[in-house]
């Protein structure tokens, strides 16, 4: 190759051009924890709650015409049999 040593190879982008060097042997810590949740932290959930009143009503107005018709007849159901066996356990008195 005509242009193998004034090629650029390997050369770090995210350092100065004057810097190169000193970072040259800097290699990344992989895994380890740079941030995490302390647990004196006052606002951890406070994104979510302030979020969730909308979230809520959105989800409700999509599925409501599914969720409030299943609810009725549920209801309904087990009004229907626990009458049907209150009046089979008086059927049965002596």
């Amino acid at each position: 190759m005509v242009f193998a040593r004034s090629r650029p190879a390997l050369v770090r982008y995210d350092v100065s051009s004057h810097m190169v060097k000193w970072w040259k042997g800097h290699s990344p810590t992989n895994g380890q924890v740079t941030k995490s949740l302390s647990p004196y932290e006052q606002a951890a959930v406070v994104p979510w709650l302030k979020t969730f009143p909308k979230r809520a009503y959105e989800k409700f107005t999509d599925a409501g015409m599914y969720w409030v018709p299943t609810g009725v007849a549920t209801v309904g159901i087990v009004i229907a049999t626990d009458e049907a066996d209150a009046a089979q356990d008086r059927s049965h008195r002596y």
